[in-house]
């Protein structure tokens, strides 16, 4: 029954998407709400379909324990994306307005609301500014038919969590200048962090700066933890007032003295024009939007792919060397860490579309690359060994009771091969000796140790937990493998590319790894499969991305012996590289239909927010917003990274499209093409 409710819900989300354009997803429906988060690399702000109401905010990197015996999880911001609106006396909620609309402006990066009450209208838009990225901006224009008294009150609401808040409202100074600022600085729950948060209002059409010449502020807290600044303003009949309430969240993750610094984000956002500051926002996105997908002759399709570029150039930035959580910046799910997740199925969209944020990825583990060394020589091995699950730390962040923490070992070979591409894309010889070549000869060094010499002469890797995690401690996992003879080969490439000679054992072991069958050539899962379900693609993953596997006969054989084997609570990538495959091998309408049943499933109202699984409701899934992207990219359009760079081979497009194009590929920022024949 659950299942059958859930596609429900996604055949209304897509009714009402379905009447919007390409660039703006729009709802005039707030049931079943899964509100789709405005974010720019560093916060991420959820917005609500109450009116003037922010679900939560999340900190990109910064972390505390989540309990005292716990492991690290990500922070809640301060709520800053809380107003609240009087007219006339009367407080405006969800159950007194009309005409109620949200749209999500892609382009823009901005998600606007509009309602009326009585015979006012009133709209605003909320944006997550990629130019000053640890702000908030939330823009409010009021139309009054009819002269009205409007009192306004903006909040800092700190989540109970926080320990030890100080809130406060200080006018600062200088000359004639004045700068209302309320703040509340608190330790974060266990005390790793201190968190300030600055906020202020901006009033477009007077000069806000002489305090004898704007609306009379005043402190309305509540308590340390609910710091309210408001005022009141009278607009006259036929006229309208604009205004807008920008915040600024700063941590000791970031910055030394995050309590002045969040101050001075906020006085750089009062004292710039409003024009000029959204225009430095939108022109950024614009340079994202640079690389993008068109699909012509289906509407709804072109609205999906977009809403998964949207969110992943969110969650990113090139110039944080930071990476992407499975859920981004949308929520805590899996306590913001970071996985394979972003190396296998988000990076690849990224490094074909924006090497900037594909750069900022890969320097996140280099910049980590010492603390692998220690795990490694720790738990035994040579090299580097990477966690499963990272933090800001680089240490190991599973939960210690989890399996996957300690034996899912592939996340060390699924870095290795996201640095090798970033080289194969960007040719960056210099980026290969300092950052590249460094990590990749570590990550060789420890498959080498952690491989086994069977008496044969061929190898084993014994004990791990694989792709698919239905499957723990096993030995020879395919994936695991097949990723670790991928990781040791490009070690390889890589010396040679800096003349440098490559490592015997590299090449011994590389050649010797492993892969099990059956008696009909279909590859097993490892060394004991006998058929039970998977939670997701593991040998497949031998043909795309690995291309180890790449013989047409076993290619369909392995499609059709795992794909019924795929479990229905799994996530949703696995069909995206089944459809990849189908994709390469010249069948359009395989590989459609599983593009299709790869995330439509999973998407919610009233936007299409994508959820893990079919059965899930843990909204925004990047991971599988990387997923689908792939099958776009290097399935229709036939993308391939190589030693020459991305190359198109035989696309193919499926017949419910007119044409698509991908543009802003690579370097060079090339444009491919794929048109019905």
């Amino acid at each position: 029954m659950k299942k059958i409710f859930l596609v429900i819900l996604s055949l209304i989300s897509t009714t009402v998407i379905g009447q919007n354009d390409g660039w703006n997803i729009s709802t005039t429906d707030t049931s079943n709400y899964t509100g789709i988060v405005v974010a720019n690399g560093r916060i991420g702000i959820l917005p609500s379909s109450e009116p003037f109401k922010a679900s939560q905010i999340i900190l990109n990197n910064v972390y505390d324990k989540e309990s005292p015996l716990g492991v690290s999880k990500i922070l809640f911001g301060m709520n800053f994306g809380n107003l609240e609106m009087e007219i006339n006396g009367e407080k405006i909620s969800a159950s007194n307005i009309t005409n109620w609309k949200q749209t999500l402006n892609m382009k823009e990066a901005g998600l606007i609301t509009s309602f009326t009450f009585k015979d006012t209208k009133i709209s605003y838009t909320i944006y997550a500014l990629r130019n000053v990225p640890y702000t908030g901006y939330i823009d409010v224009k009021i139309d009054a038919k009819e002269t009205i008294e409007v009192k306004v009150t903006g909040k800092i609401e700190t989540p109970a969590e926080y320990q030890n808040p100080v809130s406060t409202f200080r006018i600062l100074k200088d000359l004639e200048t004045t700068m209302p600022i309320l703040q509340t600085v608190a330790k974060s729950r266990l005390g790793r962090h201190t968190v300030a948060t600055s906020a202020t209002f901006i009033w477009h059409d007077i000069n806000s700066t002489r305090e004898n010449q704007r609306p009379e502020l005043k402190q309305g807290k509540v308590s340390e933890y609910d710091n309210r600044l408001s005022f009141k303003k009278e607009i006259e009949k036929g006229t309208s007032l604009r205004f807008a309430w920008t915040a600024a969240e700063c941590s000791t993750q970031d910055f030394f003295d995050p309590q002045s610094e969040s101050e001075r984000f906020v006085i750089f956002n009062l004292l710039t024009p409003g024009s000029d500051l959204l225009n430095q926002h939108k022109a950024l996105w614009a340079s994202l939007w640079e690389g993008d997908i068109i699909i012509e002759g289906d509407l709804q399709t072109q609205q999906d792919v977009r809403l998964a570029l949207y969110h992943l150039y969110s969650f990113g930035r090139g110039d944080s060397d930071l990476s992407i959580a499975p859920m981004g910046l949308s929520s805590q799910n899996y306590n913001g860490h970071i996985f394979w997740d972003t190396e296998l199925w988000m990076f690849p969209p990224l490094l074909v579309l924006n090497q900037d944020i594909a750069r900022s990825l890969v320097n996140y583990r280099s910049d980590r690359l010492d603390i692998a060394k220690r795990k490694a020589m720790n738990f035994g091995y040579k090299g580097a060994m990477f966690p499963w699950e990272s933090d800001d730390t680089g240490e190991e962040a599973t939960p210690a009771w989890a399996l996957t923490g300690t034996f899912e070992h592939h996340i060390t070979a699924d870095v290795a091969i996201a640095f090798w591409n970033y080289y194969r894309v960007t040719k960056d010889k210099r980026w290969l000796a300092e950052r590249g070549y460094p990590m990749l000869k570590e990550v060789a060094d420890y498959w080498v140790s952690r491989a086994t010499k069977n008496s044969d002469g061929s190898y084993s890797i014994k004990n791990v937990v694989g792709a698919n995690e239905f499957a723990p401690n096993v030995d020879d996992n395919a994936f695991t493998n097949g990723s670790a003879i991928t990781a040791l080969q490009f070690a390889g490439l890589a010396a040679k590319e800096l003349n440098y000679k490559p490592e015997a054992e590299w090449e011994i072991v590389a050649n010797k790894i492993k892969i099990h069958k059956f008696p009909d050539g279909t590859t097993m899962e490892h060394s004991k499969y006998k058929g039970d379900r998977i939670k997701q693609a593991d040998v497949n993953l031998l043909a795309y991305p690995l291309n180890i596997v790449n013989n047409k006969e076993t290619l369909l054989k392995d499609l059709r012996y795992y794909e019924p084997k795929l479990a229905e609570e799994g996530p949703a990538m696995g069909k995206s590289v089944f459809a990849v495959i189908y994709a390469r091998l010249g069948d359009a309408e395989n590989a459609y239909r599983l593009f299709k049943s790869s995330y439509q499933p999973n998407k919610r109202p009233p936007f299409g927010a994508l959820a893990e699984s079919a059965t899930s409701n843990n909204p925004y899934f990047a991971t599988g917003a990387g997923g689908m992207l792939q099958t776009i990219l290097f399935g229709f359009a036939g993308l391939h990274f190589t030693e020459n760079g991305i190359i198109q081979q035989n696309p193919v497009l499926p017949k419910e499209w007119k044409s698509l194009t991908i543009k802003g590929v690579g370097p060079l920022k090339k444009t491919f093409e794929v048109n019905k024949k």
